[in-house]
């Protein structure tokens, strides 16, 4: 790929340029030569799925985008809509190859499907790729799950269901390579790390890691979302929580995938790796 200016580096845009993939990611492209445009509702390069005339400036002289859209915040937001009319405004602007991020769950989740962009992507007429994670190690240092893990306790509807965590460094690597190097058009990849553990082995790997008792309870899964309504989250954020985790009870994506290694050629991040570089950074210092 390569810029009209002549410049032999693409301009990449990256949505999300401040979250956990995104962040990674911007980095990636820059250690390879690319522009980046790294994209937020309050960076430099802004974007906001719900201001329109923030779109148009941020695809301006990219030739490739990643896309993460807003499956995870409250409310409704109709996803294939949205990306469809930004898919089609990218090209419109001359970006030649879009990556998506999804995710690894191919049923409703809170009432939303968390692949609805896809078919958009796909018909964009861009070369495309998807990408399809399941959860991220990051969840337990930098998401969801931190406060529990802060708290000693994690309290979830995850039964003895096992999930084989991938890393987001891992992920954003995988994006860097589909929007920087060829033969990744028209792949939908399922990223996931290389073992999968059940919450109460995630829970031991990080009390090791950090020399403090990580606890694993197990609830039901109405019970889970009483339990974050009455710390005020909405309603239906609670549901597609509760939804999300129990994706993991059921071990509805269970089997680790080699995609990791097939595209990067090296193994996936182990989750006791994670653990341990996450501790020696302090990030579950109380």
């Amino acid at each position: 790929m390569s810029k009209n200016t002549g410049d032999s580096a693409p301009t990449v845009l990256v949505l999300g340029g401040t979250g956990k993939t995104g962040r990674r990611l911007a980095g990636l492209l820059r250690e390879r030569g690319a522009h980046v445009r790294a994209a937020s509702r309050s960076g430099d390069v802004r974007f906001d799925w719900d201001d329109r005339a923030t779109w148009e400036p941020a695809l301006h002289g990219a030739q490739a985008a990643y896309l993460v859209d807003m499956q995870d915040k409250p409310g409704a937001w109709d996803a294939e809509l949205h990306i469809r009319e930004l898919a089609k405004l990218a090209v419109e602007s001359g970006v030649r190859r879009l990556v998506l991020l999804q995710a690894r769950v191919t049923e409703p989740v809170g009432g939303k499907s968390l692949i609805a962009g896809e078919r958009a992507v796909r018909e964009s007429g861009a070369e495309w790729t998807v990408l399809r994670p399941n959860w991220f190690n990051q969840n337990f240092d930098e998401g969801v799950l931190l406060d529990g893990v802060l708290a000693g306790e994690l309290r979830l509807p995850a039964g003895d269901g096992r999930e084989p965590f991938v890393d987001a460094d891992d992920v954003a690597a995988v994006a860097a390579a589909a929007l920087l190097e060829e033969g990744h058009a028209g792949e939908t990849y399922e990223l996931s790390g290389p073992r999968a553990l059940s919450l109460a082995e995630a829970a031991q790997e990080i009390t090791k890691a950090t020399g403090r008792e990580i606890r694993y309870v197990a609830v039901g899964h109405e019970e889970y979302v009483e339990e974050l309504v009455g710390y005020d989250v909405p309603a239906d954020y609670a549901r597609f929580v509760a939804d999300l985790v129990g994706q993991i009870r059921d071990e509805k994506n269970a089997a680790p995938t080699d995609t990791v290694r097939r595209v990067l050629g090296r193994e996936p991040r182990d989750f006791t790796e994670f653990a341990a570089r996450a501790a020696a950074a302090g990030a579950w210092n109380v």
